[in-house]
């Protein structure tokens, strides 16, 4: 008899319970495996998802980042950024480097426009730093890292096109979480890739899938 009492507490429940299945639809994650010619796993990839529903992910693309030259390498070797951020260069070694931005397909050597020179670290004092604006989103206007000085010296800046964007790991596994579901495109870019491969097509579920992307290429380690 009592009965009645409980029906606003159970519509109640109902409709929490309502809200926090919707707010866990509609979204999905996806393991993309990137490999090199030869079968292997390839890290610094970066992958691409360009998915047709509109959506946003929960971890937003860095708009700021640091890029540090150490024992003549740039580190991070890959670097993955929004549209519009900004990325500071700072110098650790005691000699000088350059910070040279080319574009990919450009001769060896060339850059951009866009190059600096940083003095090396003093004891002492600061490490000398410089600040570059990615304003480039996409393959074309992916930034190939160089130093004028010492050629062994590489990497690179990609500016992402999507906000579900993530280079691949030592494994060479990249996670992309909240992607919409539905249809979506995959797209792996390497600098060592210099022709870009059809995107994989897939269909994104709530349950976790997964993709494998081979590159044409066999990019050479880093020592």
């Amino acid at each position: 008899m009592h009965i009645a009492k409980f029906k606003p507490c159970l519509r109640a429940a109902a409709g929490a319970i309502s809200l926090l299945c919707v707010g866990l639809a509609g979204a999905g994650t996806l393991e993309v495996l990137v490999l090199d010619r030869d079968g292997k796993p390839t890290p610094d990839a970066v992958v691409i998802v360009l998915p047709a529903a509109k959506g946003a992910p929960r971890n937003p693309l860095a708009m700021t980042a640091v890029v540090n030259q150490e024992k003549q390498q740039f580190t991070p070797a890959v670097t993955v950024v929004g549209v519009g951020a900004k990325v500071r260069f700072t110098n650790s070694d005691p000699w000088n480097h350059h910070v040279r931005l080319g574009t990919p397909g450009a001769p060896v050597g060339a850059s951009d426009g866009q190059s600096v020179m940083l003095e090396g670290k003093q004891d002492g004092k600061p490490a000398s730093s410089a600040v570059f604006t990615m304003d480039k989103p996409g393959a074309l206007g992916a930034a190939l890292l160089g130093c004028f000085i010492h050629s062994r010296m590489g990497g690179a800046v990609y500016v992402a096109e999507s906000p579900w964007t993530v280079k691949t790991n030592s494994q060479g596994m990249a996670i992309l979480e909240d992607v919409p579901e539905g249809a979506a495109s995959i797209k792996v870019w390497h600098q060592a890739q210099l022709v870009e491969k059809a995107p994989l097509q897939v269909n994104v579920q709530s349950a976790p899938a997964k993709a494998t992307f081979q590159l044409d290429v066999a990019p050479r380690r880093r020592s």
